[in-house]
């Protein structure tokens, strides 16, 4: 019995110190965190400096966890509509590009759809009067809970030109007087815009890098 016990304690020695080699520290002490980084997240989208600022800020956190992103078939979607003969009633849907959330869990979370839309405008007098609008593509704007951004592609020969939504919803119960917020949310949507431009291999999207500028009224 007693040379039992000792191997048992024996075994969760070893165990231990496994544990405390490989399983919860980068071997400083410190805890490892994971998730994604925002060079990883979606394609990478977020990897400029002032893009991860903004995700950052959004979120809360550095480090992000997918949720339901449909890169892919929302790029097929794109090339479809582009493809399609369109008329008065085919309104094609949009499709999530990207979904993150804090890898440490919580309320918050980002999703940002694209789709192709009909001719604009997009922004109508009445909505004007709530949003911030920026200097992006063919047009960009941006309350505290959603910003869009709007430009114009032919992806390829015999497609059709078509314009691409993009827009970001961002985590609910943020103030409409935090105009931060509003420029963090267009910076997101302006990103992915131009990497969905990319991938689609739009001419002159004619979308800005970075952080797009507030329009001068």
């Amino acid at each position: 019995m007693r040379t039992l016990v000792a191997g048992i304690g024996a075994a969760v020695a070893v165990a231990a110190l496994l544990t405390g080699c490989s399983g919860g520290n980068g071997g400083d002490g410190t805890e490892e965190t994971g998730g994604l980084t925002a060079a990883e997240a979606c394609g990478g989208f977020a990897k400029g400096a002032p893009v991860a600022a903004a995700l950052k800020a959004v979120l809360g956190t550095e480090r992000y966890e997918d949720n339901l992103s449909k890169p892919d078939e929302a790029l097929t979607a794109l090339r479809d509509s582009a493809a399609e003969e369109w008329s008065d009633s085919y309104r094609p849907q949009p499709v999530t590009y990207c979904g993150l959330r804090p890898a440490e869990g919580g309320q918050k979370d980002l999703k940002i759809e694209v789709g192709a839309v009909g001719k604009g405008p997009y922004l109508n007098s009445k909505l004007a009067e709530k949003v911030t609008s920026y200097d992006s593509g063919l047009e960009a704007f941006s309350s505290s809970g959603l910003g869009s951004v709007y430009f114009s592609c032919r992806p390829e020969a015999p497609a059709h030109e078509i314009v691409v939504e993009t827009t970001v919803w961002g985590p609910a119960g943020v103030p409409e007087t935090d105009l931060e917020q509003r420029t963090r949310l267009i910076t997101l949507a302006n990103a992915t815009a131009r990497q969905v431009a990319t991938a689609l291999g739009c001419a002159d999207p004619g979308l800005v890098e970075g952080v797009p500028p507030a329009r001068r009224s």
